[in-house]
C-alpha cells in the first residue's frame, strides 16, 4: 500500500507477519505511488501506523527526479531504497550522476539499501568507500557477490547484507519447476551458489529478509499445478507457459521465513541461537530500530508438519513452500506483553500497535 491493495494490505501482511513471528517490519518503497516525496511516504506511513497489527517501518525510496526531498525524507525514514537492476516497480535507478548525488546527499548514519546484482554490487560497494557511507546489499544471491561482500567488509567498506528464505531454500531447478510461482529478482541460482550464501551465513550475510511479495495468483497466471503453490482447496491446473517477465516477479515469504530456518536447525544446517541474530538482533541494529519491551516469540522446535499449519493469511494465498515437511512451529507471539497470536489464530486488534 498504496496501490497494491488486492495484493496486501497493513492489516492482512501484518496478520501473516504475527503468524509468522514478526512483530516488526521493514517496508518498501516502490508502491504507486512510489514513496520518494515526504508527502506520499508520510500518508504511507500514517496508513501504516492506523492499520497495522505490528510495527511497520517505511523505506524511502531514491529517485533521481526528486533529490530536493533526500534531506527531508532522511530525517524521517529508517533508511532509503535504490533499485540498480531489475525489479518490480518504477524505482530503477540509472546513471552514475544520480547515484552520486544520492550518495553524497543522504543522511549520514542512515543505511543507503541497494537492491544490487553482479557488477552493481561492485558499483555499490565503491560508492560506499568513496563517500563513507553505510550501504545494505539485499537478497544477495551468487557466490561471486558474497565473496566480494567479504572481501570489501575485510577491507573496512562499511557494508551489511541480506539473504532471502528463498534463495537459501530453492535454486535454479525449483524455479524451472514452479514456473512463474518460482520466478522473483534476483533470479533463483544454481546450488553451488545457495551453498555459498549458507557458508557466509551469519558471518559475511547479516540478516535473513523474507522480501515479502505477495502477487495475485491471478497475476501470476493463473492456479498452479499440484507442486504445492495454493491453499488447501483450490483447484489445481496446469501452470502457464507464457515468458516468465510476463508475470510479476516476487514469492510471499511472511509466514514461511522463521518455520524454514528452524527447520534447518532441526537437521543441523545452522544454530537455532543465530536465527534470532539474523531476524532481529542485527536488523535491529544496522535499521537503528526501537527495542520492543515485552516482546517474545514461542516456538515448538519439535513439532513436524507440512507447511502451514494454518490457513495463510496473507491475503495472496500461495507460497511456493506449501506441502513442504518442516521441523518447528511458532506457537505464540507476544507483542508488548499481549498475546497477539497462538497456535494458527491472530488474536490482536489495532490497539495492540
Amino acid at each position: 500500500m498504496p496501490g497494491g491493495e488486492q495484493k496486501e494490505d497493513f492489516h492482512t501482511g501484518t496478520q501473516a507477519a504475527l503468524a509468522g513471528g514478526f512483530t516488526r517490519l521493514l517496508a518498501m518503497p516502490n508502491t504507486k505511488p512510489p514513496l520518494v516525496t515526504l508527502k506520499d511516504w508520510n500518508i504511507a506511513q500514517q496508513m501504516a501506523n492506523d492499520q497495522s497489527l505490528c510495527d511497520v517501518f517505511l523505506y524511502a525510496g531514491g529517485s533521481s527526479e526528486h533529490l530536493d526531498q533526500l534531506e527531508l525524507l532522511g530525517q524521517a525514514a529508517p533508511a532509503i531504497k535504490l533499485y540498480l537492476d531489475q525489479t518490480y516497480g518504477p524505482l530503477r535507478l540509472q546513471g552514475l550522476e544520480s547515484l552520486a548525488a544520492i550518495f553524497e546527499r543522504w543522511q549520514p548514519g542512515k543505511p543507503i539499501v541497494c537492491h544490487a546484482e553482479q557488477e552493481s554490487v561492485a558499483a555499490a560497494l565503491a560508492f560506499a568507500a568513496l563517500y563513507k557511507r553505510h550501504v545494505h546489499i539485499s537478497h544477495v544471491s551468487r557466490k561471486a557477490e558474497v565473496e566480494l561482500i567479504a572481501r570489501a567488509k575485510a577491507a573496512g567498506v562499511k557494508v551489511t547484507c541480506e539473504v532471502t528464505p528463498h534463495h537459501l531454500f530453492l535454486n535454479e531447478e525449483d524455479a524451472k519447476r514452479l514456473g512463474p510461482y518460482g520466478d522473483m529478482r534476483p533470479v533463483l541460482q544454481p546450488q553451488k551458489d545457495v551453498d555459498a550464501l549458507w557458508q557466509h551465513l551469519g558471518t559475511t550475510i547479516d540478516c535473513v529478509a523474507c522480501d515479502h511479495a505477495p502477487h495475485t495468483i491471478a497475476e501470476k497466471g493463473g492456479r498452479a499445478r499440484q507442486f504445492g503453490v495454493v491453499t488447501a482447496g483450490s483447484e489445481d491446473a496446469e501452470a502457464p507457459n507464457a515468458p516468465a517477465d510476463h508475470f510479476p516477479p516476487g514469492v510471499p515469504g511472511l509466514e514461511s521465513t522463521l518455520p524454514l530456518l528452524l527447520t534447518a536447525a532441526a537437521r543441523g544446517r545452522l544454530s537455532y541461537d543465530l536465527i534470532p541474530k539474523l531476524l532481529d538482533e542485527n536488523p535491529r541494529k544496522i535499521f537503528n530500530l526501537p527495542i520492543q519491551a515485552e516482546t517474545w516469540i514461542e516456538i515448538d522446535q519439535n513439532a513436524s508438519y507440512s507447511f502451514p499449519d494454518h490457513e495463510l493469511y496473507t491475503k495472496c494465498g500461495w507460497s511456493p513452500f506449501v506441502g513442504m515437511k518442516m521441523t518447528g512451529l511458532v506457537r505464540k507471539v507476544v507483542l508488548r506483553g499481549k498475546e497477539v497470536y497462538k497456535d494458527g489464530l491472530v488474536l490482536a486488534g489495532p490497539s495492540s500497535t
